[in-house]
């Protein structure tokens, strides 16, 4: 795996080049009807963890290990996501403005600053998972890979572990598979090698997909345009068919934030000082 010392973690740009750090693709469109008794102004990715909202808190995980270059998949409520991007360095401190013609704002204290390159792209108001995907490729470049995560889960996934296991098999998808209640993406594997996916089914192994995706830029050639294209249904289960998709199996924390209990569950955790997913200063 690529030597990374921490003097070049500030370059995340020359090392994507490489094979090195990656673009982190983040979907951040649906609707989250299941939540709507937390928030129901704002998308479920800005819905806050302490102060910020949990696509921060996304963010913040990649970032610590290297990984600085984001692309949002925006949809519902898109404006407020692009508002928090846009007002960024106020968010969380305090601040004087002098309002007239030459606005003037004076920080007061310690202003975030956090090296990140944030790309939001609109991908339509209804579109699934799969259109979103795809509607952004022209964000990625000529990159080889690129990281691929839903808006709102956190985890301590060892990402440095997960691009190694992903560049040693050579197949188009990784997914990080987890242990928590059955009502998400059942993986069913034998040898690291993805034999079905049954998404929000019951589970028989106690493994479902936690999302934490690697994926090779050959995952475009089972992507198109339709509104209605289900990422987790006919594109995988089409990789899996082909014997091009791999597990990461991850033990560690993880948690998806679809209800008030969830939501609850990592507030406390982080309000308590004891939020497994913080891998930051």
């Amino acid at each position: 795996m690529l030597d990374r010392p921490e003097r070049l973690r500030d370059y995340p740009h020359a090392l994507n080049a490489r094979g090195g750090f990656m673009k982190v693709v983040i979907l951040c469109g649906g609707f989250g009807t299941r939540i709507r008794d937390v928030a129901d102004d704002i998308p479920k990715p800005m819905i806050p963890i302490g102060n910020l909202p949990i696509v921060w808190h996304i963010m913040k995980s990649y970032s610590a290990a290297g990984h600085k270059d984001f692309v949002l998949c925006l949809g519902y409520k898109s404006h407020a996501v692009k508002q928090f991007f846009l007002n960024y360095d106020i968010h969380g401190g305090d601040f004087t403005i002098a309002l007239g013609a030459e606005k003037q704002i004076t920080h007061h204290g310690e202003v975030r600053h956090d090296d990140w390159s944030v790309t939001l792209a609109e991908t339509g108001l209804n579109a699934m998972t799969g259109a979103r995907i795809r509607r952004i490729r022209k964000y990625l470049g000529d990159d080889e890979n690129f990281l691929l995560t839903y808006g709102d889960g956190v985890s301590d996934v060892d990402l440095d572990a997960l691009l190694e296991f992903h560049k040693s098999h050579g197949k188009i998808l990784t997914v990080t598979g987890v242990h928590p209640p059955g009502r998400f993406g059942e993986i069913e594997h034998a040898n690291g090698q993805v034999q079905g996916f049954n998404e929000k089914s019951q589970t028989t192994s106690g493994m479902i997909s936690g999302g934490y995706f690697v994926c090779r830029r050959e995952i475009f050639d089972y992507l198109d345009d339709r509104e209605d294209l289900v990422f987790e249904v006919g594109p995988v289960r089409a990789l899996v068919a082909a014997g091009e998709m791999m597990v990461y199996e991850h033990h560690g924390f993880w948690q998806c934030m679809d209800t008030y209990r969830d939501w609850s569950l990592l507030r406390d955790l982080w309000d308590s000082g004891k939020a497994p997913w913080k891998s930051w200063e």
